[in-house]
């Protein structure tokens, strides 16, 4: 494994590259500052993290539907939301590069004992000044005042934008869930508590964002909004707190890289009472996973107050009618593919074919969450071999997701399959002509099983 966490991230984005999982954003034009593009296995692994997502939170409980809400929303919702008004960074600019930066950032990398939640612009900058805080990128002690930056990106419908009012790419996902409370609380004949699940894009104009796929510009959420009465709120933070924990084995990050950071009062969202994080040891410091939010009864309220809809919840058994409360599960997908991806990364040394010691490279991801289940390997490029190895795929790819390598030695694809994270390798040879058995290598353990074609289906669901 490598053991200095820079020169682990350094591998990490350099095997997504050379592999396909990230490339840069509009590479060819000289991309764009902090956007990225999936490749071949970096779709297929954010898929099988989605789906997995979905099958353990949705499709494994009673208590929770999904819906797709639109990107766009009537402008309207971010003003009732608090967005408009609240939702905003501390920018600053040096003077002599012209690099912008997050005050609070800049100080907390400066003074890293130093909390700066909850400061005004003009304690910022007078921490900054008081501490002779510098300039990361030129060194100069040089720089404008701090003022406040709104995240939300705008833009207009219609062809000339003077015609009408600014509109909003969501800033998070979280409000198509409450908007759409009444639709699924009457279709779905829920009851309380029950939960309302999406996932999908969300969009933050940031000041610095960076660090590869941690903070974009456009990003993937998973979350839910899980209503409750009032009085029930601690025991559904708690059992919601516990079972983010279990997906952090579902999708096989290490418990021993996480901690939970409980928000202190001053740096709690405008609608949250209590807010926690799951954080994650990047080899950038700890930096925030997921998060868990008790946002009381906020949102429902000020969409009843500025929508004039009536977004109450009625208890038939008990008569009782009452605006819900909200713990709502905030899962960073995007953030999810990388933290996986450091988790799953190893180096070891083996012998080669021919003795010789080399480092193979290999992604020990859950076969869950694997781009390909398994890659099919015919033996030689030979038309006989090719022909049973596609009769193999046409048997296995109704269920799993599959790679079919014919480039190269068998030593040679073996590593390709290592590096990608693929379970299972299955090597046709001209005994299987014969006898209808194939080799089965395991990617973990590296031992090799002998196997009739029939049986694949129950090993490569790991039965």
């Amino acid at each position: 494994m490598a053991q200095n966490k820079q020169d682990l991230m350094e591998k990490v984005v350099s095997l997504c590259k050379r592999r396909g999982f990230v490339f840069h954003g509009s590479e060819i034009y000289g991309g764009l500052a902090n956007t990225w593009d999936l490749g071949p296995l970096g779709v297929e692994l954010k898929n099988n993290v989605l789906r997995a997502w979905w099958k353990f939170f949705v499709h494994g409980r009673r208590d929770i539907v999904g819906i797709d809400a639109a990107i766009l929303m009537n402008p309207k919702v971010w003003k009732a939301s608090g967005h408009v008004d609240s939702f905003n960074d501390a920018q600053i600019d040096c003077k002599e590069c012209k690099k912008r930066f997050r005050a609070d950032h800049l100080i907390e990398d400066a003074l890293k004992d130093v909390k700066v939640e909850g400061l005004s612009t003009d304690d910022l900058k007078k921490l900054i000044d008081e501490n002779d805080i510098k300039c990361p990128n030129c060194g100069a002690q040089n720089f404008t005042d701090v003022r406040t930056f709104n995240l939300l990106f705008q833009t207009h419908i219609g062809p000339v934008a003077n015609d009408t009012d600014p509109i909003f790419l969501r800033g998070e996902i979280a409000q198509g869930m409450f908007v759409n409370f009444k639709n699924v609380l009457d279709t779905s004949r829920k009851k309380i508590p029950f939960g309302i699940a999406s996932a999908g894009k969300a969009f933050r104009n940031e000041i610095t964002p960076g660090n590869f796929i941690f903070r974009t510009l456009e990003f993937d959420l998973m979350e839910f909004e899980y209503f409750i009465k009032e009085d029930m709120w601690k025991e559904k933070f708690d059992y919601w707190l516990e079972e983010m924990h279990k997906w952090l084995e579902i999708v096989g990050i290490n418990k021993e890289n996480t901690r939970v950071r409980q928000h202190t009062d001053d740096e709690l969202s405008h609608y949250s009472k209590k807010t926690v994080d799951i954080e994650y040891k990047t080899p950038f410091g700890w930096k925030e996973l997921y998060g868990l939010a008790y946002r009381t009864d906020f949102d429902l309220r000020n969409h009843i107050e500025k929508s004039g809809a009536d977004l109450n919840y009625f208890d038939q058994t008990t008569g009782e009618k009452y605006i819900p409360h909200v713990i709502e599960p905030t899962f960073g997908l995007s953030r999810t593919l990388l933290m996986v991806l450091l988790d799953a990364y190893d180096e070891e040394d083996v012998k080669d074919a021919k003795g010789s010691k080399e480092t193979r490279i290999v992604l020990r991801l859950k076969p869950e969450i694997a781009p390909f289940r398994a890659a099919i390997l015919p033996l030689m490029k030979k038309p006989e071999l090719v022909e049973k190895a596609d009769e193999v795929f046409g048997l296995l790819k109704d269920e799993f997701a599959l790679d079919f390598d014919i480039t190269g030695s068998i030593g040679k694809r073996y590593r390709r399959q290592d590096e990608i994270g693929t379970p299972y390798a299955i090597t046709i040879d001209y005994d299987t002509l014969d006898d209808n058995s194939v080799t089965v290598r395991d990617r973990d353990t590296l031992k090799q099983d002998r196997v009739k074609i029939s049986e694949l289906v129950p090993i490569l669901r790991g039965k």
